[in-house]
Parts: C-alpha cells; structure tokens; sequence
C-alpha cells in the first residue's frame, strides 16, 4: 500500500502543478485588460505573484507597454527581464531611457557598456554622463569632463566635476568661462566650488558691466552683504 501511494504522489503533484499554472494563465489577460497599476495581487504568496509578475511584463513586453513591463519586472525583481528591455529601448535607439532601466537592473556592465557607446557620439555626451554616474565610474566621468573642459562644453564639465567633488577643476572652469565671458556658468562653478572670493570678483565684473541682477546675485551666493546691501538700497528697481 505504501510503496503504491509512493507511485501515484509525483503523478498527482504535477496534475495539481498543471492546474496551478493554467489557474495563473487565465489571470494574465485579466492584468493586461485592468494595467499593472490597477491590479491587487496580495493574495498570492511570493512565488505565485511574482510568476504572474513576470508572464504579464512579458505579454506588456510584446504588446510594447514598455512602462508596465518595467513595472512588473520590477515588481517581481526581475533584472535579467528589465536589462531584456533595457536592450529594446538601445536598439530603437532610446538611450536614455536605456539607461534608466539599465539603472533599475543595478548591470554596472550594461550602463558602462552604453556609456561607451553614447560617449563615442558627440551628441549623446549627456547620456555618457549619465550612464557613468550610475554605474560609479569615477575614471570615466573624470575623462569625459576633461573632455568636455577641451571642447568648451562647459555645462558637461561643470555637471561631471560636481558629481566627483572636484573643486580644483570647478575653479578651472569657471576661470575659463569668465574669460569666455560666459558667467552663468562661471558663476555656476564657483558656487558648487564653494569659491565665495571668486564669487565676489565676479560680482564685481558684472557689476561693471551694469550687469546689475547678475552682480546682486552673485554678492547673495557670496554672502557679501555689505554689497548686497548696497545694491538693495541704490537700484531696488533693477536687481
């Protein structure tokens, strides 16, 4: 009798698996209709979940709702199936959307990967950056900001140069955007750089070139109160 119910329990396990999966495969159309926003799924226990998780992001894959099988590998902490949509949005070209969900993988080697790809194209700088940040690649972003610094790409040096804390080259930057007499950016450096005597001198160049909202700014960021001061009292009008 025994060596009998040992026969027939492995049959019975996997008709009562079969069951359990095509009960699961008569949700999903249900989830694709209603979204994975508006659909409650707490009554299923983890694996169970995350199964139906998993087969409607693919079905949201298919249909290109790229947002809900984002959602739902996400959900079902999937990185293998959102690093499969990272690639879709790469091959169409949607790289910043590539790398947010290279991002949401946690694939250090995807987003270097497409760093590499977006840095060998001049317009896709910006994505370089972005792609670096995320996948905490010092070497790199310092790299692409030196670059930057030599094609006078100023906003991408001084975005790449915050993010590593890199004071001396904020200086640097804002030297040469006050030469190139560029000062939003100058003085965008110099705040991040924490330079209040730079930011003062710069106050002092607007200031002479009638620049006046600029200079009161800059006195502001400074803590240059005595000319803020100044400034407030004798052309309220104008800064």
């Amino acid at each position: 009798m025994v060596e009998h119910i040992k026969k027939i329990v492995p049959g019975l396990v996997r008709e009562y698996d079969e069951r359990k999966k095509e009960d699961l495969r008569k949700i999903i159309p249900t989830i694709i209709r209603k979204g994975i926003d508006s659909i409650n799924l707490s009554m299923f226990n983890t694996e169970m979940r995350n199964t139906l998780l998993n087969a409607a992001g693919d079905e949201f894959l298919k249909r290109g709702r790229m947002t809900e099988a984002i959602k739902s590998f996400t959900l079902s902490k999937n990185p293998s199936k959102l690093v499969e949509v990272g690639d879709q949005y790469k091959e169409t070209s949607l790289y910043a959307n590539a790398i947010e969900v290279y991002k949401l993988a946690d694939s250090r080697e995807k987003l270097i990967a497409i760093g590499d790809f977006c840095l060998d194209h001049e317009e896709r700088t910006g994505d370089a950056i972005k792609a670096f940040t995320y996948a905490n690649d010092p070497t790199r972003l310092a790299k692409i900001g030196d670059d930057c610094i030599r094609k006078e790409k100023y906003d991408f040096a001084v975005e790449v140069f915050s993010q590593l804390n890199d004071v001396k080259k904020l200086t640097i930057i804002g030297d040469l955007c006050v030469e190139a007499r560029r000062y939003a950016y100058a003085a965008k450096a110099y705040e991040l750089a924490g330079d209040k005597e730079r930011l003062t001198k710069l106050g002092d160049i607007c200031l002479k070139e009638g620049l006046l909202g600029s200079a009161y700014r800059l006195y502001e960021l400074a803590e240059n109160t005595m000319m803020v001061e100044f400034l407030k009292e004798n052309f309220s009008d104008q800064v």
